[in-house]
């Protein structure tokens, strides 16, 4: 009550309090309503709510739109009065729109401070995990092989278990490859022995058809250990092979293997193909192709390496490597026979049959596959596609 507006006359801003258990109704009111009244919102048909109290819009002494607040109050032995408050429409309305404005950019103000603060925490937060998965996709990719650099306490013990894990299993990897090879020296000494004496008794039936079944033993062990070792080196960790070097290297072996026949081997590769693996495979794939190629080639073979963008979102780079020959060719069916282990079409060309089997499993541990088809030369055409970087 103490609000200058309420002794400035007509002003706007009004209180009066009437007391009601009288028989003449006593009065008092702010200097600001003069010699006027302010009216009784209950004789107006306004209705008390929950909270006891009346609200509408009356005219004012000066005709202005006032909002009024009316409230009954009982004192007991003291009486009962009726407390009005009336004050200008249009002053409330600005007042409330300018609380709402100051409001709601406090609110927006503070919204967007804590949308930086959350993404400062998340983005800087969560930096050492995008590290982590980083560094695992290089490991996975080869292009590191532990995790390294410093890390929060927190994520510490996640870098320190993932760099065990790694080292644990290229230690199983390793036990595995040493046991392939223990176990190859165990059963091949064995079947030498056979081989040597039944040889020694050519004339005899029994010994010929074991001669005949320590070959396909001898064949079927070299398969199924070089699958092994195969397993073994394609679960570890990958490494990156440059293709266009080991290409080169193949190339100029296979010249000189098949010199006496004049076989002209070429090659062409990408100087940026990359293999996700080990050059070893890579030589033993492409190498057994190209061997293949130049058995049957009748003067030619060309080697070709592509790089082809990925396929999918996420997914790296594809290497295509073709091999072509200027032979004879093969029908759909020949490809087809040539392509199970063991198959060959010409018993008199070298070689136990296991060449095209080995690359379509070594391919396929890799995610790739083997395909043939017909070489614009007229001869075959293998065409193997593996994962590059």
């Amino acid at each position: 009550l103490g609000e200058p507006l309420f002794d400035l006359p007509l002003s706007g801003w009004y209180w009066q309090i009437t007391r009601t258990d009288t028989e003449k109704p006593e009065v008092r009111s702010s200097r600001s309503l003069w010699d006027k009244k302010l009216p009784k919102l209950e004789e107006q048909g306004a209705e008390l709510t929950a909270a006891g109290i009346r609200l509408a819009y009356v005219d004012g002494p000066e005709g202005q739109n006032l909002r009024m607040v009316e409230r009954p109050v009982d004192l007991g032995a003291d009486g009962k009065f009726l407390v009005s408050v009336a004050g200008d429409d249009t002053e409330i309305f600005d007042e409330t729109r300018s609380f709402d404005y100051y409001l709601g950019g406090t609110f927006t103000a503070l919204g967007i401070v804590l949308l930086l603060t959350t993404v400062f925490q998340v983005r800087f937060g969560l930096a050492p995990l995008k590290r982590i998965s980083e560094s695992i996709a290089d490991i996975r990719s080869g292009r590191a092989e532990r995790l390294e650099g410093e890390f929060p306490v927190e994520i510490a013990p996640l870098a320190r278990e993932t760099n065990a894990l790694i080292d644990a299993n290229r230690e199983i990897v390793e036990r595995a490859r040493t046991h392939v090879g223990n176990l190859a020296h165990a059963i091949k000494t064995p079947l030498s022995v056979i081989v040597n004496e039944a040889g020694s008794h050519a004339a005899d039936p029994f010994a010929a058809k074991v001669m005949e079944q320590a070959g396909v033993m001898r064949d079927q062990l070299a398969h199924h250990l070089e699958r092994a070792r195969i397993a073994a080196r394609v679960s570890v960790v990958a490494t990156v092979t440059e293709v266009a070097p080991a290409i080169e290297a193949l190339r100029r072996t296979m010249e000189k293997i098949h010199r006496d026949r004049g076989i002209m081997v070429e090659a062409k590769a990408d100087a940026s193909a990359k293999f996700r693996g080990e050059r070893q495979d890579l030589e033993e794939m492409v190498g057994n192709l190209v061997d293949n190629a130049c058995k049957w080639a009748a003067s030619r073979v060309f080697i070709e390496v592509l790089v082809e963008p990925p396929q999918q979102a996420g997914a790296g780079p594809r290497l295509r490597i073709i091999v072509d020959d200027d032979g004879r060719g093969l029908s759909e069916a020949e490809r087809a026979q040539v392509s199970r282990r063991g198959q060959r079409l010409d018993e008199s060309k070298p070689g136990s049959g296991l060449g095209l089997s080995i690359v379509t499993d070594l391919a396929a541990l890799y995610g790739g596959r083997l395909s043939l088809g017909g070489a614009p030369t007229g001869g075959l055409r293998a065409e193997l596609m593996l994962p590059g970087i």
